[in-house]
């Protein structure tokens, strides 16, 4: 809540016909939130209470948004003319302050409506805009001084017993766009906040594709996001007859590692590394020995396949770090091919994944020649 021992009041518009839009635009949802939910959660933490002015169409909608608010949500009927739902919500509240906002403009943020308000607390008013950055001609073709010029949005604040009585002195008959003509009408001084150009407004079904992009966007970005560790480890024998498969690539040695599959103990301990991180076991329980589909098969298919795994428990690899534990051969020439293959498998970019090497200095059984050893650490990213 905004540190003010002043009431406000959010005043939420969806009465109105959508007569361009050629439907209720109030009834979709973007990311499974109609625009009068998107609305409310921005001024959620910013405002005492809010009411909304419906129409009969839109009154089950506002209803099911009032109950998932986080504060008291009260709902009135509308008027004919946007001024008059206005009016009625205004009148429904003893709040100090009104942010009259449309709903139309679900992308508006809270920083807008913030400065909208702040700037009411301190000036009576506080109409959201921005500068106009086109040239701007009259319909003679001459051009308009654009920098006395702002585009007017929403939200639009005010000292409430003052546009109540702004209301009252203006004519009926007159129909007025937004609430900063009425207050201006009875004679006040307009001032601006600071409004945001993504605070467009849905009018046309030309606008829905791009209100979806950018609230999807917006929604995954604000996604809580964990991040977690995995480690890994692999010892293969090593054994006269078999290929030498480490990362993926066919290394030129006299032993080659002894195992189920190809026995790839690189890509064995990457796999269990990362499997690890999304607490979805090892290896042997994806891929176990008992089993003849994996006689001999390609390590980096049972990588790619984990990877997968991974993925659909809502999980990204972020990177890779994987240290190979043997006295021979000399690998140094084969890291790179290593890392792309790698790479490629789990579905990463290649500056993601690390290969290193390290000799024993004849300690052991890797250092005697009988094993050779791999150890590794994976990140990722979890929604």
């Amino acid at each position: 809540m905004m540190n003010t021992t002043q009431k406000t009041c959010a005043v939420l518009l969806c009465a109105g016909a959508s007569t361009r839009m050629g439907f209720n635009k109030m009834t979709l949802r973007f990311c499974g939130k109609t625009p009068l939910m998107l609305s409310l959660e921005a001024f959620d933490g910013l405002v005492d209470e809010a009411v909304v002015a419906v129409s009969e169409d839109t009154y089950d909608m506002a209803n099911e948004a009032a109950k998932s608010a986080g504060f008291p949500v009260r709902i009135v009927l509308g008027g004919e003319r946007r001024q008059d739902s206005v009016y009625n919500a205004i009148t429904a509240t003893e709040a100090t302050i009104v942010a009259i906002h449309d709903c139309a403009r679900c992308l508006v943020t809270r920083e807008v409506v913030a400065a909208s308000i702040a700037s009411a607390i301190e000036n009576g008013c506080g109409v959201a805009s921005v500068g106009v950055y086109d040239t701007v001609r009259d319909v003679s073709g001459e051009a308009v001084d654009r920098s006395r010029l702002v585009a007017a949005q929403t939200p639009q604040s005010f000292d409430r017993a003052a546009l109540i009585d702004a209301y009252t002195k203006t004519e009926c008959s007159k129909l007025f766009t937004d609430d900063a003509a009425v207050y201006a009408q009875a004679g006040n001084k307009l001032f601006y906040s600071n409004g945001d150009r993504m605070n467009m407004k849905l009018t046309t079904p030309d606008d829905i594709a791009v209100f979806e992009a950018l609230i999807e966007k917006r929604s995954e970005a604000s996604k809580e996001k964990t991040m977690r560790v995995g480690f890994g480890e692999d010892t293969h024998r090593l054994k006269e007859g078999r290929k030498l498969i480490l990362g993926g690539v066919d290394v030129p040695f006299e032993f080659g590692l002894d195992g189920h599959s190809d026995a790839d103990v690189l890509t064995h301990a990457a796999i269990d590394a990362a499997l690890g991180a999304a607490a979805l076991g090892d290896i042997g329980m994806h891929f176990p020995d008992t089993d003849g589909a994996y006689k001999d098969i390609n390590s980096l298919i049972l990588a790619s396949r984990a990877a997968k795994a991974i993925k659909a428990r809502g999980c990204r690899i972020v990177n890779i770090d994987a240290t190979l534990v043997a006295q021979r051969p000399k690998l140094a020439a084969y890291r790179d091919e290593m890392r792309r293959n790698l790479a490629e498998a789990f579905g990463m970019d290649v500056d993601a994944v690390s290969v290193k090497f390290t000799t024993p200095e004849y300690t052991g059984p890797e250092g005697r020649g009988e094993s050779m050893t791999a150890r590794a650490v994976a990140l990722i990213e979890q929604h």
